[in-house]
C-alpha cells in the first residue's frame, strides 16, 4: 500500500486535501534485490507479507479518518519489519495530519534512508517541507521524484511543485511547472484551476479563459472555478458568459461566499 500526498494550493485553489495513490506492486522485492523474473506473492518474505497486511489495515483506517488506530497498525507493522519503508512513508502522512512536523519529517527521512529512490516518499516529504516554507529543500525533493523514470506520478509532483512555487513567489517557474503537469494530465482539475488562476493574475486573459472554460464545462466545476470563470469572462466583456456562469453559481452553490460576492457585484474580492 503506497500513499502519496496530492497537494492543492491553499492560496490559489478551493481546498487542501490528501489523496491516496497506489504505486508499485504488492509483491515487489526490496530495491536491493537482483532478481529479474516476474515477482509473485510467494516471493515476498513472510515477515514483509505480515507487515504489509498491517499496513493495508492502517491505510483503511487512515482513509476513514481513524488516525490513532491507523498509527497503531503502522507501529505494529514496523515491529514486524523495521525495514519496511512504506510503513515509514505512511507514518509520515499520519503525523502530517496530526500536525506533528518533527515526527512526520523523521518518518520520511527514515523511508528515504531505506530507499533513496522512492519517488512517492520524495513527493510527500517535499510537500511537508513546502508547507514549512523550506522551499529550496522541497524543490530538490520534487526534482528527485520527477527524475525517477519508473515514477507514475510525475504530473502530480509537477502540479505540487507549481503550487509550492506560487507560495514562494516564483510565479514564472510555477507557470512552467503547471504547464508541464497539464501536458501530462490535462484532466487534473487542480492543475487546470491553478494554471488559469496564475494566467488571470498576470493579465493573460485569453489563455486563462481557455483553461477555466474547459474546467467549468466538466463535472468537476465548483464555486471557486465558476467564480474565476466569471471574473475572467467579465474582464473580457463576455456578458452572456458571465450571466450563464453566474446562474450556475447561484443554482449549484447558493450558500458559497462566491455566490454572495456575485450577488453583491464584488468582483475584486
Amino acid at each position: 500500500m503506497r500513499l502519496v500526498v496530492n497537494a492543492i494550493g491553499m492560496s490559489v485553489c478551493w481546498a487542501a486535501v490528501l489523496l491516496s495513490g497506489c504505486a508499485g506492486q504488492p509483491g515487489a522485492l526490496p530495491a536491493s534485490s537482483n532478481r529479474s523474473d516476474i515477482v509473485t506473492e510467494s516471493d515476498e518474505p513472510d515477515q514483509r507479507r505480515r507487515a504489509r497486511l498491517r499496513l493495508e489495515l492502517a491505510a483503511g483506517y487512515y482513509e476513514q479518518g481513524q488516525t490513532n488506530v491507523a498509527l497503531d497498525e503502522i507501529k505494529q507493522a514496523l515491529v514486524i519489519d523495521p525495514t519496511f519503508g512504506d510503513a515509514y512513508n505512511m507514518r509520515g502522512l499520519v503525523y502530517m495530519r496530526l500536525n506533528d512536523i518533527p515526527l512526520a519529517e523523521d518518518s520520511f527521512r527514515r523511508a528515504l534512508t531505506l530507499n533513496s529512490r522512492d519517488a512517492d516518499v520524495a513527493h510527500n516529504y517535499g510537500w511537508l517541507l513546502c508547507q514549512q516554507a523550506r522551499y529550496g529543500e522541497s524543490f530538490r525533493l520534487f526534482a528527485q521524484a520527477s527524475a525517477n523514470p519508473t515514477y507514475g506520478g510525475k504530473a502530480k509532483t509537477l502540479m505540487t511543485q507549481g503550487v509550492c512555487q506560487v507560495r514562494a513567489g516564483m510565479r514564472a517557474e510555477a507557470e512552467q511547472s503547471l504547464m508541464q503537469s497539464y501536458e501530462l494530465d490535462a484532466g487534473n482539475p487542480v492543475t487546470g484551476y491553478n494554471l488559469a488562476s496564475l494566467l488571470y493574475e498576470r493579465g493573460d486573459l485569453t489563455r486563462a479563459q481557455f483553461y477555466i472554460r474547459r474546467l467549468n464545462n466538466s463535472d468537476l466545476a465548483n464555486a471557486e472555478t465558476l467564480w474565476l470563470g466569471i471574473k475572467t469572462e467579465r474582464k473580457l466583456n463576455n456578458r452572456e458568459a458571465v450571466q450563464q456562469l453566474g446562474d450556475q453559481l447561484k443554482k449549484r452553490f447558493a450558500q458559497s461566499v462566491q455566490a454572495a460576492a456575485y450577488e453583491k457585484g464584488a468582483f475584486n474580492e
